[in-house]
């Protein structure tokens, strides 16, 4: 069994019940970090580096090839 398997409600129920329903934290000192910078902090951990110039590149050969025809 996983950290994260839960066999039902019940469970999830008996280890985080007293937390489950607590208001969001808010800081009072700081300002909500925005998007794109939550998203950079996560970057260099991209399982995928690479991939996108991989699909511009396949994407470019796409329309080459179908301007041939």
């Amino acid at each position: 069994m996983g950290l994260l398997d839960y066999d039902n409600d019940d469970e999830v129920m008996r280890l985080y019940g007293d937390i489950i329903d607590m208001p969001h934290h808010v800081s009072k000192n700081h300002k909500p970090m925005s998007m794109k910078a939550r998203a950079a902090q996560f970057a260099p951990f991209a399982a995928l580096t690479g991939y996108e110039s991989i699909i511009k590149k396949v994407d470019e050969e796409h329309e080459e090839s179908s301007d041939e025809q």
